[in-house]
């Protein structure tokens, strides 16, 4: 779509944020990346709309209700009102921020529950589930732990083994135990209700091959296929705080049927408090005529491209023109880390810094892949410090004085250089279309080597040389009013990624908001504001003391969007051993000399390790907490005499210790500096 095309209706949608504790950097991510992308089509002048809101249903938010001694009503409004008073603080321009436990969000679950129950595409179904005798409910796959039916490794959750990969049924597992009460479960009967995602695999294979998806996510939904379309299990059993299915007594929705529906419902309250015209977006007849985009994060991509897609068309309502899936967030090359303080909360990171630094950081190193972002602290500090303060606000500040003292704070008539003009002026689509293609970092890239053009202008011109030589002064004058023009132009390029300090821009320069048809006019004969400085060095003291203070955060960690049926809090303790049964284990120091991903696992990764001299190929469930090149030629411990297990993939020769709740929230023990390898943990 090229983006110079006529004026558009857009939709656009970043992922729920679970209501059940507060906003970290890692959902700053999606946020900003749509965010950016939406404020770069209003500058074109095209129609969009962007709307978000909290995830509200779901065990997890019911057992946190009840532990913090309030109702779930009381915690997700807190929540909400704090999730969107951060989001205002980081410039984030939604246009309407609701939660899903809203009344139009009932209404549309349940019409769209009834067009797929009425067209035969529910199936009722009696399973077998576990349930707690103790906290008497049902209990999702997540509070479920117990050895793997297969490879016999302990703790691992009731749907899938994070160490040799394996997806079984959570009666398979061996000596099962609630994570709630820690107690074993019982097998017990329940009706549940399932959407027949097979019914619609012909529209979701066009919809894999069709432009709406990332290459990385269309290669995924085809694993999915080759796996066989399952149907899904839509309904939870009470107590369960969501929406009741209708005509099923204590039968609720389960929260992911309703989380994407919350989008729907967001955007109907904010088209019926403008004026808008809702069907136009949603019903299926005007797929044409709208456009409506969803950014989410790669842990629930498996929803918003399989599940998502073939509900919508069941119903009647339109497919999503695409779906853009970002990575996670690592600080200083490794997860976030609540002892090392870098799980950084929205809200720490704003008490200490400018919310626009780390807008443009996130942007200058943002692409259209599905790649994890790193925000290493120093690089951080460096970037913005260097290319905002050092390259794109100093061309104001070199030239806005000679404005004003000498020339009464009004721009020549013509500029000096028409050449530089041009150059800001024919960039203008090619960055334009970097944005569309959500290639922020490419944008950033060129929009500063325009900010060095125009220094070296400057530099070259020296009219802080020329103002000494009255014969010079006319061309002081024109050499600063180009310098100002280009920062104007900066200005327009950077608004989508800089609202804030753009807006004290428009100030010191005197004009209305900003467009971009404003690229294509110079700012001559123009009277100019005082120059006040618009943005300040980042040093390293607020740096440092954000990171004291995300170590004294108590918040317990999520992931960016975490999983409404995961379980809160520590997982109870294991039985007690005695002392010999300790000593038995051979723990040693290991090099990992090599990592890489194994074929067809999604949890492992197989590494090599070097106890000094002897070689050991180890398989470790910890795939989705690390990149490869950030294991290898680090040490790490394991332990040298379990049995080799073989496996699918080969055998493995031992075990690595890893810390963490699983899933992406996982760390690789570390001896400290100067351990070698083989040798004996004691």
């Amino acid at each position: 779509m090229p983006a110079s095309q006529a004026k558009r209706k857009i939709l656009v949608t970043n992922a729920l944020p679970y209501a059940n504790g507060a906003l970290h950097l890692g959902h700053m991510v999606g946020f900003m990346a749509a965010d950016i992308w939406v404020r770069f089509h209003k500058l074109q002048g095209h129609d969009v709309s962007f709307v978000c809101g909290d995830d509200q249903h779901g065990t997890p938010i019911m057992l946190e209700a009840e532990k913090q001694g309030i109702t779930a009503q009381q915690l997700i409004d807190r929540v909400e009102q704090n999730h969107a008073h951060d989001l205002q603080r980081f410039g984030i321009a939604l246009d309407n921020f609701s939660g899903t436990h809203s009344e139009h969000n009932q209404q549309l679950s349940s019409e769209i529950y009834k067009r797929i129950r009425d067209t035969g595409h529910i199936d009722v179904r009696v399973i077998k589930q576990a349930f707690d005798e103790e906290k008497g409910l049902f209990l999702p796959d997540r509070y479920v732990k117990g050895t793997c039916p297969k490879c016999r490794s302990v703790d691992q959750y009731g749907d899938n083994c994070e160490v040799c990969g394996t997806t079984y049924d959570t009666t398979e597992l061996i000596d099962p135990y609630s994570v709630l009460s820690g107690k074993p479960p019982v097998e017990r009967e329940s009706e549940h209700y399932f959407f027949k995602v097979s019914d619609f695999t012909e529209l979701l294979l066009s919809w894999k091959d069709s432009p709406a998806l990332q290459p990385e996510i269309a290669n995924k939904l085809s694993e999915w296929f080759d796996a066989g379309l399952h149907d899904w299990d839509i309904s939870r059993d009470k107590p369960y705080w969501g929406f009741e299915i209708p005509d099923a007594p204590g039968k609720y929705f389960y929260v992911w049927l309703d989380a994407p529906i919350g989008y729907m419902a967001s955007h109907k309250l904010h088209c019926e408090t403008h004026g808008l015209n809702w069907d136009e977006y949603w019903l299926a007849e005007h797929q044409n005529d709208t456009e409506v985009y969803h950014f989410i994060g790669k842990d629930i991509v498996r929803f918003h491209t399989l599940f998502w897609p073939a509900l919508l068309h069941a119903a009647g309502y339109r497919v999503p023109s695409a779906v853009f899936v970002h990575g996670f967030l690592t600080v200083d090359g490794a997860k976030m880390s609540k002892s090392r303080g870098t799980f950084i909360l929205a809200d720490t990171y704003l008490d200490h810094l400018n919310p626009e630094y780390l807008r443009y950081y996130f942007a200058a190193k943002l692409s259209a892949g599905v790649v994890d972002m790193d925000l290493n602290l120093e690089d951080f500090s460096a970037r913005v410090n260097s290319d905002l303060v050092g390259k794109m606000v100093n061309i104001a500040s070199r030239c806005a004085g000679f404005i004003g003292k000498k020339f009464a704070g009004r721009l020549a008539t013509q500029s000096a250089d028409s050449a530089l003009d041009g150059a800001f002026k024919n960039a203008a689509d090619s960055i334009a279309d970097k944005y569309q293609q959500r290639q922020f970092a490419r944008a950033m890239r060129e929009i500063m080597a325009l900010a060095d053009r125009a220094n070296q202008f400057i530099d070259e011109n020296k009219p802080w040389e020329l103002i000494k030589d009255e014969t010079q002064q006319q061309r002081v004058h024109e050499v600063c009013t180009s310098g100002i023009n280009a920062f104007r132009y900066l200005c327009i390029y950077l608004q989508p990624v800089l609202p804030a300090l753009v807006a004290e821009a428009e100030q010191f320069l005197n004009v209305k908001p900003l467009k971009w048809s404003d690229l294509q006019s110079e700012l001559l004969d123009h009277q100019i504001n005082k120059f006040k400085p618009l943005m300040t060095r980042i040093e390293s003291e607020p740096v440092e003391k954000m990171i004291e203070d995300s170590k004294a955060s108590m918040t317990p960690p999520q992931s960016n969007n975490p999983d409404p049926d995961s379980p809160l809090g520590q997982d109870p303790i294991s039985a007690e051993i005695n002392f010999d049964d300790f000593a038995k284990l051979d723990l040693r120091v290991a090099l990992i000399s090599k990592a890489e991903r194994v074929e067809g696992a999604d949890k492992l990764l197989r590494l090599t390790l070097d106890l000094g001299g002897e070689v050991r190929n180890v398989f470790a469930g910890i795939k989705s907490a690390y990149e490869p090149q950030q294991l290898e030629g680090r040490m790490t411990v394991m332990v040298a005499n379990l049995a080799p297990r073989k496996m699918r993939f080969g055998v493995s020769e031992g075990m690595v210790l890893a810390a963490g709740p699983g899933g992406d929230e996982l760390f690789v023990l570390s001896p400290d500096e100067g351990a070698k390898a083989g040798m004996r943990v004691k």
